[in-house]
């Protein structure tokens, strides 16, 4: 929680100041993890499977592979588990701190505007159950620390050059199971 406050706090200083754009966009989209793996799942292609212990997210391609990606998961206390789909999908995402996380940290602003220095990062997975927003997201990040770790409110972590790679991959009503 705290890397994301100091994220969105870093952003909106610069924001605030008027940094030039220049010095607020961050050269480096983080490593590009995705290895090509065999697939021992049985699920049909272009399923996302995320094994949270591991802190893995597995797209099923067809042939028995899957693109492998390094996440970050949520940590002790907000990890979660079942079947989802995707239900939307942005380039640059608005973040809204949801209303539980503003109780654990009332400094978090309503609304932090698309942008390099947005938590969500280059790219947002919105995870639904039904029609019903879930709130959990896969997503970018600029804090490439958390990648690998268990770190999030529940949400998984992507470098945002991974997120960018499934983004383009990925389909809405694809299936998401989250062990």
């Amino acid at each position: 929680m705290r890397a994301v406050f100091a994220t969105v706090a870093f952003g909106l200083a610069f924001w605030l100041h008027g940094a030039a754009a220049s010095e607020q966009v961050p050269r480096n989209l983080g490593p590009a993890t995705g290895v090509t793996v065999t697939s021992e799942q049985n699920y049909p292609a272009g399923t996302i499977v995320i094994v949270s212990e591991s802190r893995i997210l597995d797209l099923v391609l067809s042939g028995g592979r899957a693109i492998r990606y390094r996440i970050g998961v949520g940590r002790d206390g907000f990890r979660w588990s079942g079947v989802v789909k995707i239900g939307r999908k942005a380039e640059w995402p608005d973040w809204r701190p949801p209303a539980e996380m503003k109780a654990r940290a009332p400094g978090l602003p309503e609304l932090v505007p698309a942008g390099p220095f947005n938590p969500m990062g280059a790219r947002g997975i919105y995870l639904y159950r039904g029609d019903a927003d879930t709130l959990y997201r896969i997503h970018g990040t600029n804090d490439q620390s958390t990648v690998g770790d268990f770190a999030s409110s529940g949400c998984f972590r992507m470098s945002n050059a991974d997120v960018i790679d499934l983004y383009d991959r990925v389909r809405i009503g694809a299936t998401v199971v989250v062990k």
